[in-house]
């Protein structure tokens, strides 16, 4: 009797295929490689099957459907792969066990909140160190740009033009490089935020742009640490569907109080959200409607542009 093929060794293949053509998937891999170790202490299985998938989906430690769905759903583009080689892999259809995405409800933040943040961040220990100064500018940077926290922290000192007031975003989403220029208010504290690092840290350990203390680069996991004390301390709770304050929610602010600032100002929204999609790095605009979210003030608008078409239309 023939030994099982393991299925580590496929699942490493399918990745290096996968990231040889650009994909980073890195939630991907650590979902598929969670597989391959739970088809291979099975033992009994050398194709992929419906059967096999739906018993993997149902022994993840957070239950649930959603949770059962998107494991399928990492499993078709694998279970495609496998196919090329192997005639009886079954794919798992899609909607097994329903959708596998549902939109959580961000936390926007008003112009209120973000000025008692940046104000607050000024606060953090070190009293005298760079780790306030370092916080107050990358929250400032986010809500300002709409950037994502992993572009912000992977700035150089060169990718930062204070001259031109502009950005060099080299790694981004799907290994894309765009520019970003700024407006001349953001290039002033990036510019203030320069001058303190470089007199507190006088000889850093990397070449990034935002730096700890300790001269090393600063990283996603403190800035975010920062970021949810800070929300405590003010006693604010998240609006939304999500449990605590997340980075990537002044992305979501930024995108949403671009599209209030295009109706206040009477801008053709429909092209200025093709501009806005190029400027935050999205592949295609229907990325960038999906950040939309509705606050009270988009709302009010919704309503009146609403009562004036009914009005329009019973004279």
């Amino acid at each position: 009797m023939n030994a099982p093929v393991a299925w580590m060794p496929r699942v490493e293949t399918y990745l290096a295929y996968r990231r040889h053509h650009g994909f980073k998937l890195s939630i991907d891999a650590t979902q598929l490689r969670s597989f391959a170790r739970f088809a291979d202490e099975l033992g009994t299985q050398d194709h992929l099957t419906v059967a096999l998938a739906v018993a993997w989906a149902r022994a993840s430690q957070r239950p649930g459907k959603l949770t059962w769905a998107r494991r399928v759903e990492v499993l078709r583009g694998f279970a495609r792969f496998c196919l090329r080689t192997d005639p009886a892999t079954e794919i798992p259809p899609r909607g097994l066990f329903g959708p596998a995405h549902r939109r959580l409800v961000p936390h926007i933040y008003t112009e209120v909140e973000l000025s008692a943040l940046l104000d607050a961040a000024n606060g953090l220990a070190p009293a005298h160190g760079l780790r306030p100064a370092t916080c107050r500018c990358v929250f400032g940077l986010l809500a300002a740009t709409g950037l994502r926290i992993s572009e912000a922290l992977a700035l150089t000192t060169t990718d930062v033009d204070l001259e031109a007031g502009v950005l060099h975003i080299r790694e981004a989403k799907f290994h894309q490089q765009r520019l970003v220029p700024l407006h001349p208010s953001v290039t002033e504290s990036l510019s203030a935020y320069a001058r303190c690092r470089d007199r507190l840290v006088p000889r850093p350990a990397c070449d990034r742009f935002f730096l700890r203390d300790d001269g090393q680069c600063a990283n996603q996991s403190g800035i975010l640490y920062a970021l949810q004390t800070l929300c405590q301390q003010l006693g604010w709770q998240p609006r939304g569907d999500y449990p605590r304050h997340r980075l990537h929610d002044l992305r979501h602010s930024y995108i949403v109080r671009s599209a209030l600032r295009f109706y206040e100002q009477g801008i053709d929204v429909d092209r200025a959200v093709l501009a806005l999609s190029i400027y935050v790095g999205h592949a295609k605009v229907g990325d960038t409607y999906w950040y939309f979210t509705g606050i009270p003030e988009l709302m009010a608008i919704a309503a009146e542009r609403f009562h004036r078409y009914v009005q329009g239309a019973t004279r």
